[in-house]
């Protein structure tokens, strides 16, 4: 009988070590979190990000100069993580962001998490599939397709959202077909498609993890905000694990080679530091 007991009591251990192992997130009181928030910074290369900064146009690795008009994106899905795994995951409904460069103010994503210390940040570039799919009624706020197509960032013939958008002006554009036949040397990058709906399509959702613990782990406490600093470097579209050139692919939107841009997405994202 001992040995019986003994063995329901080391399986009992057992399960709950393997829940711990799981970081299954813990119950908080959804009434009881602090301040938190994660700016996003855009550069390019080692440079602030100036819009229509056409006296100083950037350089990407092909030698092709360029200059950028506009850039939006959208973060969502927002999660952090302590040292020992375990993890929170901020109200959906409260997790998503229109990033627009041409607007200071939306630079920062703030939600509201546990206090703790915690030393790794997940987050979505673009939207993800569920709520892309929800009844417009659950898409409010900057998710709000009627508000998201005065910023360009629905496609209302494909009832989907953009997730990255950057546009600017680039002399190696020719003037033709494979260019830009308006002769205005415009690129335009527009990515997004999260799946489809009832048949499979282009996916170009991607999940972000970074590791906070060389910049400074975020301390978040009720009685002061904590904010991370990112940098977003917009050279890396062109720079990234997928290079291109601006003369060979001007303007890219629902098509195979999105899915290329959408690959150097998570190369954009560096912690620069944390603001306790």
């Amino acid at each position: 009988m001992k040995k019986i007991l003994f063995a329901v009591a080391a399986m009992a251990i057992f399960a709950s070590c393997s829940k711990n192992n799981d970081n299954i997130e813990p119950d908080y009181n959804e009434n009881n979190l602090a301040t938190l928030s994660v700016e996003f910074d855009n550069i390019v290369g080692e440079r602030t990000l100036v819009l229509n900064n056409t006296a100083s146009p950037y350089t990407n690795a092909a030698g092709e100069k360029f200059t950028i008009s506009k850039v939006q994106y959208f973060i969502s899905n927002i999660k952090v993580s302590k040292a020992d795994g375990t993890t929170y995951t901020v109200n959906q409904d409260s997790s998503y962001f229109l990033i627009n460069g041409a607007d200071k103010a939306t630079r920062f994503a703030t939600v509201k998490v546990p206090e703790g210390d915690y030393t790794k940040l997940t987050f979505t570039v673009g939207v993800d599939s569920l709520r892309s799919t929800m009844d417009i009624s659950k898409r409010t706020g900057v998710l709000d397709p009627s508000g998201s197509m005065e910023d360009g960032m629905y496609w209302g013939w494909n009832s989907g959202y953009i997730f990255f958008k950057m546009e600017g002006n680039s002399d190696v554009i020719s003037n033709d077909t494979n260019g830009d036949p308006t002769g205005k040397k415009q690129f335009k990058y527009h990515i997004g498609g999260f799946g489809g709906y009832s048949a499979p399509t282009i996916n170009n959702i991607k999940t972000v993890t970074v590791d906070l613990t060389t910049g400074g782990i975020a301390r978040v406490r009720k009685d002061r905000e904590s904010n991370i600093h990112m940098l977003v470097d917009l050279v890396k579209v062109f720079n990234g694990t997928n290079s291109f050139s601006i003369a060979a692919h001007p303007s890219v939107m629902f098509g195979d080679f999105s899915t290329s841009i959408a690959g150097n997405f998570a190369g954009m994202f560096k912690h620069d530091h944390t603001e306790n």
